[in-house]
């Protein structure tokens, strides 16, 4: 069962307003405590998002492991990616596709477009909009990036496939397509501003976290 003290990094008033929605009292209730998953190198996060697309989570492990291992101290240094030549990195086992992507993220962050000065001032959605400019990075990508990297309490992601399927199997909805995410969104109204931390506890129901 969870307890308050267990929830170091949430806010004091995090639970208690999501307890608030019976539904959502009890999938707390049965949950364990959210661990805390905070990480400041936006850049890195992103880069291994990018490496992790459509991939299982052990192949992925596996190639962003290669891939660190090409530059020194492990660490994929923006200039150093953009120097890399094409066939260094398609035998670290990146698709000609990803490749470009990465290149995109390390020109992004060589430009300074990733400072955390610039980052911590901008509100969720400027933030998405800012980071979805760089090709090969998508809104869903961002969003989690938000909800894990830099923990922000109020993203509700409603074209993540998990929080679909634990709305549908814990507040019975039967819609579908735009009605099914308007539905999502009316539900997550009494979440705010932790609608984050309540979609933690939603995809921990189902045991398969993302991020």
């Amino acid at each position: 069962m969870a307890s308050e003290n267990t929830h170091h990094y949430l806010a004091p008033d995090a639970l208690s307003v999501l307890r608030q929605d019976p539904v959502m009292a009890q999938i707390v209730e049965q949950g364990r405590s959210i661990e805390s998953s905070r990480s400041e190198d936006i850049y890195f996060r992103l880069l291994s998002a990018i490496v992790s697309q459509q991939l299982s989570t052990k192949a992925a492990a596996t190639i962003f492991g290669r891939f660190k291992e090409l530059f020194p101290d492990n660490y994929p240094h923006p200039h150093l990616v953009l120097e890399t030549p094409d066939e260094t990195l398609r035998g670290a086992g990146l698709s000609f596709q990803k490749i470009g992507y990465v290149r995109n993220v390390a020109a992004f962050a060589q430009g300074g477009n990733l400072e955390h000065t610039l980052i911590d001032a901008m509100e969720d959605e400027a933030l998405i909009q800012h980071l979805t400019q760089i090709k090969g990075i998508g809104r869903w990508t961002v969003e989690m990036l938000l909800m894990f990297a830099l923990e922000r309490p109020d993203v509700m992601p409603v074209d993540d496939l998990g929080i679909q399927n634990a709305m549908k199997r814990h507040y019975g909805l039967e819609e579908s397509g735009k009605l099914q995410k308007a539905r999502m969104l009316e539900i997550a109204e009494n979440w705010r501003p932790y609608r984050s931390v309540a979609c933690k506890y939603l995809w921990q129901s189902l045991d398969n976290a993302p991020g």
